[in-house]
């Protein structure tokens, strides 16, 4: 949804890194293709202007006159005033100190409240909690039988004693559902309440009713993020209407400009709290200001990476895994690759976990390019091998590559690149885990040869054998200089172009291409 942005904010911060010193008007001319970026991804004029002031005032100041690098502050300050009107910092919901903890959802038909209501739930249940989803949007057609579809796929319980379709009273749901969970002991009831095509008074007058009904502990805006600034507006009728404590944004997974997410925080003043951005019921998180301000400006997600790898990889798992690699690369078989896929695959979109990863923004169209169903090629390939193939698919000849071909659904060709993507792959893990093998990386913690504990201590020996220097000073120099060009002519981090590369020009180094394909 920020590519636009993103890619019009990158474009202004590289000419501001040419700069030694930023003059005045090099700060202007900054504030102003900033202020373009902000009205093209549609965000309020209101916000877009105290957002502008804002970032001037700072930017004139001692603040960057004194900076040793300007262009780094200002990008800083960038930065601080976006987590600033996405809400500042991270907002969690507050429970009630006796169950049950009352949630309801309101917002216009259309922006998804009911599949939020079945992500909410599942989020919940993760968290530990015994969540009831209550329907009370009797009037949309299915709207009952949707809601019991989605709480089933989420694995959550639903309340949904009125058929709907225009038959039941809401505020009579919504009140007999806190006796019943407080019954079944359900410790959060997740209110899910009709919409309309607009904001009339009906609409607010029945949600109005049931929020007295209940008295719920939070009330969530649900609003679409790709209906620009409109949602604004209705954002600010709802708070006037009925009020409510926190935004929920779906869609963000769609191509609109994100406008929305960068304006109502600021002008309700009501912070972003959940963020779904996916069809899949996994698809939605708790909404991290200074991690959509990260996201934004290009400097990836990395702590959200963490926290899905901590949720999806075992820590046993992880630890086996480095003990064969530590034992040698022969150690690392085909049902261990197999097994490393799909626990990466359970964390989600490959294409959105690599769009996590800063500096990912200048192979955009590369990574958007992956589809995750070679993954599952991949695993029904693996499948259709036998035990001793998986152990040792050195001994997989002509004859077993075309029944395993045959018995997976694809081409020879393609069981050819596996196997040889394969032992491409084991040889770098095996490279990275003695700590030698990727420039400029050092290997897995804990790991031989790695950084940290573990690390191979350097004897006389293993000394001898790194590459002698010149007794010649002007010779050492030579070679001194050398060695420091090699180990800044990879670029920056994860292998990306430097500053001084253009974005557009950039390629996969050719030992990751075959990966790629």
């Amino acid at each position: 949804m920020f590519d636009t942005l993103s890619d019009r904010l990158a474009a202004t911060f590289k000419n501001l890194r040419s700069r030694g010193r930023l003059s005045e008007a090099d700060i202007d001319a900054t504030a102003r293709e900033i202020r373009i970026a902000l009205l093209e991804a549609d965000v309020a004029l209101p916000v877009v202007r105290a957002f502008i002031k804002q970032v001037k005032t700072r930017a004139l100041g001692a603040e960057v006159s004194q900076a040793l690098n300007p262009a780094q502050q200002v990008i800083k300050i960038v930065n601080e005033e976006l987590v600033g009107i996405l809400g500042g910092e991270t907002r969690r919901l507050r429970y009630a100190k006796q169950p049950p903890t009352v949630i309801m959802l309101a917002g216009l038909q259309g922006a998804g409240k009911t599949t939020l209501a079945g992500k909410l739930g599942r989020w919940l249940r993760n968290q530990g909690h015994a969540p009831l989803l209550v329907a009370c949007d009797l009037q949309r057609p299915n709207a009952v039988n949707q809601l019991s579809v989605v709480a089933e796929r989420a694995g959550v319980a639903v309340y949904a004693p009125q058929p709907g379709n225009g038959v039941g009273d809401p505020v009579q749901v919504a009140k007999d559902s806190i006796e019943y969970a407080r019954t079944k002991q359900f410790d959060v009831v997740v209110v899910d309440t009709a919409g309309r095509l607009g904001i009339d008074a009906e609409l607010m007058q029945q949600a109005a009713d049931i929020r007295d009904a209940v008295s719920p502990d939070e009330i969530l805006f649900v609003v679409d993020a790709m209906i620009g600034q409109d949602a604004v507006t209705t954002a600010q009728a709802f708070l006037d209407g009925v009020g409510f404590d926190g935004v929920v944004l779906t869609k963000l997974d769609g191509d609109a400009r994100g406008g929305a997410a960068l304006s109502v925080a600021q002008v309700t003043g009501r912070q972003v709290m959940f963020a779904s951005n996916g069809e899949k019921l996994d698809d939605f998180d708790a909404f991290h200001p200074d991690r959509m301000a990260s996201r934004i400006l290009g400097m990836g997600d990395v702590l959200s990476l963490i926290e899905k790898a901590e949720a999806t990889f075992s820590q046993a798992e992880a630890q086996k895994m480095a003990d064969k690699l530590a034992r040698g690369p022969k150690e690392f078989t085909l049902d261990d690759f197999l097994s490393q896929m799909e626990q990466v695959r359970k964390m989600g979109s490959i294409s959105k976990l690599l769009g996590m990863l800063p500096g990912m923004g200048h192979i955009k169209e590369q990574i958007n390019s992956l589809d995750d169903r070679d993954v599952d090629r991949v695993a029904a390939i693996i499948k259709s091998m036998t035990p001793a193939e998986r152990e040792d698919p050195k001994i997989i000849n002509g004859s077993r590559r075309a029944r395993i071909a045959r018995g997976s659904g694809v081409e020879v060709s393609a069981v050819n690149n596996l196997v040889e993507r394969f032992f491409e792959a084991r040889k770098m893990m095996s490279r990275m885990a003695q700590g030698g093998g990727v420039p400029g990386m050092p290997g897995i913690p804990g790991l031989p040869g790695a950084a940290g504990g573990g690390a191979r201590k350097k004897t006389k020996a293993t000394a001898k054998k790194g590459k002698k220097r010149s007794g010649n000073p002007a010779k050492r120099a030579e070679q001194e200089r050398a060695a420091a060009e090699r180990a800044t002519a990879g670029g920056g981090a994860f292998g990306l172009p430097g500053q001084d590369q253009v974005p557009q020009d950039f390629e996969l180094p050719e030992e990751f291409r075959k990966f790629m394909s």
